[in-house]
């Protein structure tokens, strides 16, 4: 009887856990305790983590390039004869959005496009990302560029913000454009070319009754700037059509996938 009672007693050692003579502890789970499972991640934490690796990415270079050049186009002729041409000066702010314009082209440049897209945010996401971060420089350098002309000669501030703002949404068009229909992972140089070749021809080509770049004070002022704002909302719903993600091409790829 003893040797039935140790052995029973040995049995429900081992199965409490206690270790075996010679042996490895035996572990269970706790009844009724089972293991949590991750919290998934929300969309804005997703985000906070992104800010610092996009930032990083950024074409700060580019960007800083146009951006200089834009401000000397606007303030050199100031520091040097003092006066400016109402002419001149709207002249320069126009060539100033232009030269940022081409800066923002690059936006869209992201070396490691291919690698990162299993980043679990849409690419609409991602470049609204991009643009967030940029949007407050791009802010602060035209508020110092308008600032640059007198006050005298200063164009209408509101519409020369609306040809600026038009500009740029065209330059972000472009390099989402490239980015969409050849998944080029740096849209930059082919965007910035196709954009500033825009602003050199397209005021030389385009018809008179339909042209964009009249000067101040001239009863086609306010037409013009409704094209303006007509091309703005325009280049808009384009841009953000570019950044919808490639339905077709992800159904080619799991037809392939699961065909192999």
């Amino acid at each position: 009887m003893r040797g039935v009672t140790a052995g029973a007693g040995g049995t429900q050692g081992h199965g409490s856990g206690r270790p075996a003579p010679g042996g490895t502890p035996v572990s269970r789970p706790t009844p009724g305790r089972e293991p949590r499972p991750r919290p998934t991640p929300s969309m804005a934490g997703i985000i906070r983590a992104l800010v610092l690796p996009v930032a990083r990415t950024l074409p700060w270079l580019p960007l800083a390039a146009g951006g200089t050049v834009g401000l000397l186009l606007v303030g050199v002729p100031r520091l040097v004869s003092g006066e400016t041409p109402e002419e001149i000066a709207l002249l320069l702010l126009r060539g100033a959005a232009l030269a940022f314009g081409l800066g923002l082209a690059f936006l869209m440049d992201d070396p490691a496009r291919h690698t990162t897209a299993g980043v679990p945010v849409r690419r609409a996401v991602r470049a609204g990302l991009r643009v967030a971060l940029v949007a407050p420089v791009a802010v602060g350098w035209w508020t110092v560029a308008l600032l640059l002309v007198p006050a005298e000669v200063r164009p209408p501030v509101g519409d020369m913000t609306l040809e600026a703002a038009a500009t740029a949404v065209l330059a972000l068009l472009a390099g989402a454009a490239a980015v969409r229909l050849r998944d080029e992972p740096e849209p930059g140089q082919a965007a910035a070319a196709a954009l500033l070749l825009t602003g050199l021809v397209a005021p030389l080509l385009m018809p008179d009754r339909w042209t964009l770049f009249v000067q101040p004070h001239v009863d086609r002022w306010d037409e013009a700037h409704r094209s303006w704002a007509w091309l703005l909302a325009g280049a808009a719903l384009v841009w953000a059509a570019c950044l919808l993600e490639p339905v077709r091409r992800r159904r080619v790829r799991a037809v392939f996938t699961a065909r192999s």
